[in-house]
């Protein structure tokens, strides 16, 4: 079975995190929440309690991913574990995806260049790497990119597809067509 990680650092934007984590979940793809610490506490306040603690098991996972929020972002930047983590991945062509602030992480690894990408508005003045679209969800190989809270179900679904689960079924299921004004190859 395919298996995602979450990284959660502390200030992550916790619409966008909880809500990867849940649909893939719902997708029967193993998704742990892997934090800077066992409890961590959002941009909002909210504390999650991970399944586990960061550390360098993560780069047996198929696919991370690192939510936004400002203050989560800059923590993940600032980690050389998490560089670490994400330049082995890469090598290994394992999926590499972002949101909204959290591409800064992929440009301080390196990872933009000659890349496509999106993320939150006005991080295509911050990123000085790849060309920026906007698009909700952008994929240029291994890299998955998407804008901000709004985009994470879109965002999600897109991971559960790469991951080979049934987003159509997932959407159906939480009633994603009646709720937005969306056409089932969205």
């Amino acid at each position: 079975m395919k298996k995602a990680a979450v990284i959660v650092a502390p200030g992550f934007e916790e619409g966008e995190t909880l809500t990867i984590v849940d649909i893939l979940r719902r997708a029967q793809i193993q998704c742990d929440m892997v934090g800077f610490e066992k409890v961590v506490k959002g941009g909002h306040d909210i504390e999650v309690q991970c399944d586990q603690v960061l550390n360098e098991d993560i780069i047996d996972y198929d696919m991370v991913v690192l939510p936004g929020g400002y203050g989560g972002a800059d923590a993940m930047r600032s980690c050389n574990q998490v560089i670490d983590i994400l330049h082995q991945m890469n090598n290994q062509g394992k999926y590499i995806c972002a949101m909204c602030a959290a591409p800064i992480v992929l440009e301080k690894a390196g990872l933009l260049k000659d890349k496509k990408y999106t993320a939150y508005m006005g991080y295509d003045q911050k990123i000085h790497q790849g060309t920026y679209l906007e698009d909700k969800v952008v994929i240029d190989g291994n890299l998955v990119t998407s804008r901000g809270p709004a985009t994470a179900y879109a965002f999600a679904y897109k991971l559960v597809e790469l991951l080979g689960g049934d987003a159509l079924a997932v959407k159906k299921r939480m009633v994603y067509f009646n709720a937005f004004d969306v056409k089932e190859d969205e």
